[in-house]
């Protein structure tokens, strides 16, 4: 039995992403793919949370010299419970990433429906460059495993959702009507590869952002 893997980013998202931002893999099902099987129990799916979340914060704090035990321990779980989920760091690695670019299909999806179609776009679009930013010692990581990640490919897989974003700012006139969907992301992609390589602080962050979104905008909205 085989799964597929997104390993990104942002971003981005792939054990079974990243999301960002990360190239995609088909490889042998691993007991940490949650799809794998029959459904996780309520107590499980709480830990593979917990170890995801503070492996996401551990491995953004102290980068390669972050261990498993670090993990376990931010986690409030024993070590013995992250390599059921994760058997290796690298499964782990995968993990966060592919869950991160759930969570940004999710956020596209969720201000498609109900975001201010003035901003939206724009929130999305700042998230993405604050995750691959964020996700840089995770993508090293995985770099230094022998996993080439790149951007595009998750930054594309959420394509037609940044389009339904576009159109709304469109008629809302927050962006000129000339700016299509390719333009958008282009500059989503080489925006979010730059972060993500040099891992942008908040405020290089910002002021590139700055830039590109006046360019975005019509004259009277800048």
């Amino acid at each position: 039995m085989s799964a597929d893997y997104e390993s990104t980013l942002i971003l981005s998202t792939a054990d079974g992403t990243l999301i960002t931002m990360a190239a995609r893999e088909s490889s042998p099902a691993r007991p940490g793919d949650p799809d794998d099987g029959p459904a996780l129990r309520a107590d499980a799916r709480r830990n593979r949370a917990r170890i995801l979340a503070a492996a996401e914060e551990v491995f953004s704090e102290r980068g390669a010299s972050a261990s498993t035990e670090e993990v376990a321990s931010r986690a409030g779980v024993a070590i013995g419970t992250v390599f059921r989920h994760f058997p290796t760091k690298n499964d782990l690695l995968r993990a966060i990433m592919k869950d991160l670019l759930r969570r940004l299909t999710e956020e596209v999806v969720s201000l498609g429906a109900d975001g201010d179609p003035a901003t939206a776009l724009f929130a999305f679009f700042t998230r993405m460059v604050e995750q691959a930013a964020a996700k840089k010692a995770v993508v090293d990581l995985l770099a230094g495993a022998g996993t080439d990640l790149q951007v595009a490919e998750p930054v594309q897989a959420l394509r037609q959702g940044v389009d339904g974003l576009l159109a709304r700012a469109r008629r809302a006139g927050a962006v000129r009507e000339d700016v299509r969907i390719t333009e958008v992301m282009a500059l989503l992609t080489s925006t979010c590869q730059g972060a993500l390589q040099a891992g942008w602080d908040t405020d290089l962050q910002r002021r590139a952002l700055t830039i590109i979104f006046d360019g975005l905008r019509p004259p009277a909205a800048r």
